[in-house]
């Protein structure tokens, strides 16, 4: 078969499931746990601020054998999250659905804070301790544990494998070659030379283990994060004359799309909901069952101490590093180019920055989608682990490693597409999970007062 009907056609289903099943089912989800839960995201905002400021620690904390501090499962959790998504992604859902998309990616944010929750609550509350005292978890875990039998047994293993391939494998090559590309464009660097280097820094840190992985994460992602946010606040300064405009046409654009008088033609507000959620919940995972593999980990005194700071993840990806894009392709008046993805984004950030903004942009993708590259790999390796036994985890970073490698120089449209769909794919069965279990998440909610 060609490769580009290939490619066309796990486009279209991978289409067809994010934009009419998972959509409205993450969506429900999210509403059925906010109201389950008594608006946890409301009630726990403040003391969820308080426990992430409060547990911030540098100088690695120790938090036993295989274990995480719960700052250290937060980073790991927004090493993921945060990605290239957030520039990528941000420009792509207001290309398509005009300003107003991010009118609906806050809300579905706000859902998916109580979804995000009930993950890292069950993640804990069914989290295994081994023999040497190894601490494992994550979906697989608690749908076992609520479906016993051969049923549960299909849908954890169907999980597993969904999210090995969706993370650790195509979805790792299309983050590398992101990094490919923005050093390309900004230093005119051979992508397959980034690749062989990003790979190699990458099989250290994956080598290292878990302590490894979250001693660089606790590091690298309040650092990426702070350069970030400093970057757009910068631009943001300089565009202080279009902010307030900017921020009206959000919310006049989620209802009104057609009062955007710019590039983005024919916008509905049906398009406009549908390109904001799907690319804010793309972009924070939350309902996905990527991050309760890294809050499982935790060593905290109660499940529900972890599924507060969770939330704080879903806030931090979105209402700050996904708005703050968002803010500076509108206030810089890119949208109007007609551009869309990374391209918008760069030609953003050049307005002010001049040719630094392309340099910008490939630093920035660098750190983003580098810190992905390392929580999707542990994500993956713990339901490698699951599956095949700790033996196969070495194999496992192998793959994971030429596939970095390899992705760096390709452009192939089917590896993104493959990584969509299987993205797609493995939502299911955690979903099945988290609506089957959220009595136990509502009952954690009501004492957690």
């Amino acid at each position: 078969m060609d490769m580009d009907l290939l490619a066309q056609w796990v486009d279209k289903v991978s289409g067809f499931v994010w934009n009419n099943l998972l959509l409205y089912l993450l969506v429900a989800t999210g509403v059925l746990f906010t109201i389950r839960t008594g608006f946890i995201q409301i009630r726990k905002f403040v003391p969820g601020m308080k426990r992430l400021f409060g547990s911030i620690n540098l100088n690695g904390e120790k938090a036993g054998h295989d274990g995480m501090s719960s700052f250290q499962a937060l980073t790991t959790a927004i090493a993921a999250q945060v990605g290239t998504g957030n520039i990528t992604g941000c420009a792509t859902a207001l290309a398509s659905g005009g300003p107003g998309a991010i009118f609906w990616m806050w809300l579905s944010a706000f859902f998916g804070m109580s979804t995000i929750y009930g993950e890292a609550v069950l993640a804990q509350k069914y989290k295994t301790v081994g023999a040497d005292g190894s601490v494992t978890g994550g979906p697989i875990y608690y749908i076992k544990a609520r479906f016993p039998g051969a049923f549960g047994k299909f849908l954890a293993g169907f999980f597993s494998l969904a999210i090995i391939f969706a993370l650790g494998f195509t979805g790792n090559m299309v983050q590398s070659n992101s990094i490919g590309d923005a050093f390309h464009n900004a230093f005119g660097v051979d992508p397959r030379i980034v690749g062989v280097v990003v790979a190699i820094i990458a099989a250290f840190i994956f080598l290292g283990g878990v302590k490894r992985i979250a001693s660089f994460t606790e590091k690298v992602v309040p650092m990426m994060a702070l350069f970030y946010i400093i970057g757009c606040v910068i631009i943001l300064c300089i565009n202080h004359a279009a902010l307030l405009e900017s921020l009206k046409l959000i919310f006049v654009c989620a209802f009104k799309p057609e009062a955007f008088a710019g590039g983005v033609l024919g916008v509905t507000v049906k398009e406009a909901m549908r390109y904001g959620v799907a690319r804010g919940l793309f972009s924070n995972e939350a309902g996905m069952g990527s991050t309760p593999h890294a809050h499982a980990l935790a060593k905290v005194d109660r499940p529900q101490d972890q599924g507060v700071i969770a939330m704080m993840g879903v806030f931090i990806d979105t209402f700050i590093i996904l708005t703050l894009t968002a803010l500076v392709i509108l206030t810089s008046g890119a949208l109007s180019t007609g551009e869309s993805g990374s391209t918008l984004a760069q030609h953003a950030f050049s307005q002010a920055f001049g040719s630094f903004g392309s340099i910008f942009i490939a630093i920035c993708m660098l750190f983003f989608a580098f810190s992905t590259i390392i929580g999707w790999y542990f994500f993956g390796e713990v339901n490698v682990k699951a599956l095949f036994g700790q033996k196969a985890t070495r194999i496992y970073a192998l793959i994971v490693v030429l596939f970095v490698m390899l992705g760096a120089g390709l452009k192939v449209s089917l590896v993104w597409n493959l990584s969509d769909l299987f993205n797609g794919l493995m939502v299911f069965p955690n979903l099945i999970a988290l609506i089957a279990l959220s009595g136990v998440v509502a009952k954690a909610a009501r004492e957690d007062k």
